[in-house]
C-alpha cells in the first residue's frame, strides 16, 4: 500500500496525487496538517517535507515528486 504524505498547499503533492488519480493507483493520502500524520512522516523520512511517499509493501521512502511519479511508474511496469 502507498501513503502519501501531502501538504493541501503543495503543487509537487497536487502533481504526484493527480498523476495517481489519472492513473486509478490506490493510494492514502497523509495529510500532515493532521499533527499524527506530521510526526510520523518525520519518525519516518526526518524531514518536513512534502511530497513524501511511504511504499509500505516494498519497504520504500522517498521525497521529490517527480522521483515518486517514476517511481509509481516502475511499479505499474
Amino acid at each position: 500500500m502507498l501513503d502519501l504524505y501531502v501538504s493541501q498547499y503543495c503543487p509537487y503533492c497536487k502533481k504526484v496525487m493527480n498523476f495517481l488519480r489519472e492513473n486509478d493507483i490506490d493510494f492514502n493520502e497523509k495529510d500532515v496538517s493532521v499533527s499524527e500524520n506530521f510526526d510520523k512522516l518525520l519518525s519516518l523520512g526526518g524531514k518536513d517535507q512534502v511530497p513524501f511517499l511511504n511504499d509500505i509493501d516494498n519497504d520504500v521512502l522517498m521525497y521529490e515528486s517527480d522521483d515518486i511519479i517514476e517511481y509509481i511508474k516502475k511499479l505499474q511496469g
